[in-house]
């Protein structure tokens, strides 16, 4: 290379480049992308995902049948009506009193229809001190919980009446409104404050306002624009609230991210007394390269959801995709033009003592910039003794994953859900102790093309009775006809209740034996059988046969994108066994506290049992994709000191120190956003947020700290390995020459120029 060339090849080290010479032409660009993709998609509007489309199995069957028909099914609500005694019956005339009075005050509501009597639906518990009345909510079922105050208020004033009575009403109307009521307000706010929890640590590792800023604000601007996106591609793929929170969190980390990498290496090559022009370069030719890297491999494995057949999984997958991939195009182009705009005024509103300079000391500016301590000492002990740390690090990993073996997954119940935390969920107990599967039952939906003719009919009734006989159910079973639609609702309460083990018993016999003898033996009747438990059955299969073609998928695609990016065979098979330790960690913690109970008081939790269906799958695709981030960012930069001529030890040595302070404050971030979905009420967000959260401390720290180095320091040149047979493989490695592109003031390392 001639003297004072530059060779610099790759999108980013061009794009980076581009930009910090075109600066307003960027920043124009990049403002103007976020305005149209909002305007776009604010006039394009956004279509949610249907009902019929967020499961399978029959409770996709029943949905699609029920959809077609044009039914709206409506929001069912029940009182339940209990004496405090024994001393008091459901035959006794105090009794029918109350029961009166309830049908009575909700009706004159007048947002209420089809009013049952318990004395005619056959509602009478078998100890007769419980009754249920029966109704249902006027208009929208999915805004029903809107309209439903003023029956609740209604009941609460007959309960006045009969105080030697429980009078208490439960139903999909009424929950909808209790959850809103105690937790929307609360989960608005764990995403409002994710923004100034990240901004306050930034403050604190850059030590400057403005610095701070530029993360914070690429990260807002990115979710802004993806939300645009995200309503124009809902008309391809329907979205769902799920997938804009889940975007919120993983652009939030992301943004951040990759902004702080670049901006951490620009203002440590100029610390090191490189001029603007240089420390841009290599910081584009270098942290944009990892980000890159780092941003289609989460990009993949976000991809990975798609391959679920689950409408709410895809939508997340996409949404997250987008978002990742809005933020890495954001920080390789736009990053750079704001930065050498703002040149030395990115150090604007430094704050006292928290400002790097005041923490190392002017004298040390240019030597170590950027260095841990902490990190120099446990390294020293990793590389001094790397067999020992490889296995006392590798074999606690193993043992925190070791309860993962026995994970229970299932749609938790309400009870689970939110433990004693809330009146209705009493409510919900003694609606199943009493009518054990009452209160949320099988729904069989029965289609035909005659649903009067007299073998459905009949059939209809050998169902009925079987289910009762079988021990499936002990009754009632109601059945709802709509003649026109020629369909028919069958209500059975299974036997188990709220056990979703023997709930899902009962469910089998229903499938497997109570049907096919009855409304199977008639031609044309379609019988798909839905509800609660079925659905967290038909998620359970469908997300089950959905696992190992994500695993695969996400797997093989992350090794290939490692091995293109390093090209070495080595640093491929290593990066994802150690991602896949982090994963496998993360399992154990959350059935050790959520489903054993083990030191979940810590973390405000209870052990419930089981994990949320959904999350172990979405752990893996979400903590394979972001732990990614500091892998390819710390391996970059053992690589480009390897490169540039040291030993593989003193490559590991200097490429985990100096990548060590962004890194924490990276981990830091991600730690404390997720930790506000920890302190949720719905165990459901806390298992999410404590999986992340420790999953994210546990890969920046013991992963990358310890095992990462010792694997390496073991391992010597062979990390750099790569088959000869694989050179005609594209090559995506380090987009700069092994040489720096501007010279040292001082230093050891030797450039040239």
């Amino acid at each position: 290379m001639g003297n004072g060339e530059t060779r610099v090849r790759g999108i980013a080290a061009r794009a980076g480049g581009w930009s910090a010479k075109h600066r307003w032409a960027a920043v124009g660009i990049w403002v103007l992308f976020v305005v149209l993709a909002m305007g776009l998609g604010s006039a394009a509007g956004s279509v949610e995902v249907k009902e019929s489309d967020q499961l399978g199995g029959e409770t996709h069957t029943a949905a699609k049948i029920i959809e077609d028909a044009g039914i709206d099914e409506p929001a069912s609500e029940t009182v339940l009506i209990q004496a405090k005694g024994a001393s008091v019956s459901a035959t006794d005339a105090a009794f029918r009193a109350a029961v009166a009075d309830v049908m009575k005050a909700v009706d004159a509501t007048g947002k209420v229809t089809d009013v049952q009597s318990p004395y005619d639906t056959d509602t009478v518990s078998k100890d007769g001190r419980s009754a249920l009345v029966q109704f249902d909510m006027r208009g929208d079922a999915e805004t029903a919980g809107d309209r439903v105050e003023p029956v609740l208020k209604a009941v609460a004033d007959v309960q006045k009446d009969h105080s030697e009575l429980r009078i208490e009403e439960i139903g999909g109307a009424s929950m909808n409104k209790t959850f809103d009521d105690a937790f929307g307000d609360d989960f608005k706010k764990a995403e409002l404050s994710a923004v100034p929890v990240a901004l306050g640590i930034l403050l604190i590792a850059f030590g400057a306002l403005v610095a701070a800023l530029l993360p914070v604000a690429l990260a807002v601007t990115a979710i802004m624009a993806t939300m645009g996106l995200m309503g124009i591609v809902s008309h391809l793929q329907p979205m769902d609230d799920t997938a804009s929170s889940v975007m919120l969190l993983v652009g939030l980390a992301v943004g951040v991210d990759y902004c702080l990498f670049y901006l951490r290496r620009e203002r440590e090559e100029r610390a090191a007394g490189r001029s603007p022009e240089a420390a841009m370069q290599i910081a584009a030719a270098t942290s944009g390269r990892a980000i890159i890297v780092s941003g289609v491999t989460v990009c993949v494995a976000m991809a990975g959801m798609l391959f679920t057949g689950l409408a709410t999984f895809e939508a997340m997958g996409l949404a997250s995709l987008m978002v990742v991939a809005v933020a890495m195009v954001g920080s390789v182009t736009v990053l750079p033009a704001l930065l050498s705009l703002l040149g030395e005024r990115v150090e604007k509103g430094r704050i006292p003592f928290l400002h790097p300079d005041k923490r190392r000391g002017n004298g040390n500016r240019g030597k170590g910039n950027g260095e841990s301590r902490f990190w120099t000492a446990v390294l020293k002990v990793v590389l001094a003794r790397p067999a020992v740390s490889l296995v006392v690090a590798a074999g606690a990993l193993l043992a925190v994953a070791a309860p993962a073996l026995g994970m229970k997954t299932q749609n938790l119940t309400l009870d689970q859900e939110f433990g004693d935390s809330l009146p209705i969920v009493g409510t919900y107990n003694r609606v199943n102790d009493a009518f054990p599967g009452g209160s949320e039952p099988a729904e069989v939906i029965v289609r035909a093309k005659d649903i009067n003719a007299a073998e459905v009919k009949s059939a209809l009734a050998d169902f009925r009775q079987l289910a009762v006989s079988s021990g499936a159910s002990r009754g009632p079973v109601d059945i709802k006809l709509h003649d026109a639609e020629n369909i028919a609702f069958v209500y059975v309460p299974l036997v188990g209740g709220s056990d979703l083990d023997k709930a899902g018993e009962s469910l089998d016999k229903l499938r497997d034996e109570v049907r096919p003898a009855t409304l199977g033996r008639v031609d044309g009747v379609e019988a798909p059988i839905t509800g609660q438990v079925a659905g967290s059955k038909d998620f359970n299969d469908q997300l089950g046969g959905a696992v190992a073609p994500v695993f695969a998928f996400v797997v093989v695609f992350a090794f290939l994108l490692m091995l293109l990016s390093f090209r070495s065979l080595t640093i491929a098979i290593t990066s994802i066994v150690l991602n896949l330790l982090s994963v496998g960690a993360a399992y154990g913690i959350l059935v050790a506290v959520f489903q054993h109970g083990w030191g979940a008081s810590l973390v405000g939790a209870e052990g419930v049992g089981a994990i949320i269906t959904w999350l172990p799958l979405f752990l893996f695709v979400i903590l394979f994709g972001l732990s990614m981030d500091y892998h390819v960012f710390v391996v970059s930069r053992i690589r480009e000191a390897h490169l540039r001529g040291r030993t593989t030890k003193d490559a590991i040595q200097h490429g985990v120190v100096t990548t060590a302070g962004v890194v924490t404050s990276a981990a830091v971030i991600m730690v404390a956003v997720f930790a506000i979905f920890g302190t949720l009420s719905m165990q459901s967000m806390k298992q999410m947020g404590v999986g992340l959260a420790a999953a994210v401390l546990i890969d920046a720290t013991i992963i990358r700290g310890v095992l990462l180095p010792a694997v390496m320091a073991l391992l010597g040149e062979r990390n750099w390995y790569f088959p000869k047979w694989l050179n005609r493989l594209p090559d995506l490695t380090h987009d700069e020459a092994p040489e720096a592109i501007a010279p040292r003031v001082e230093g050891d390392e030797r450039i040239k120029v």
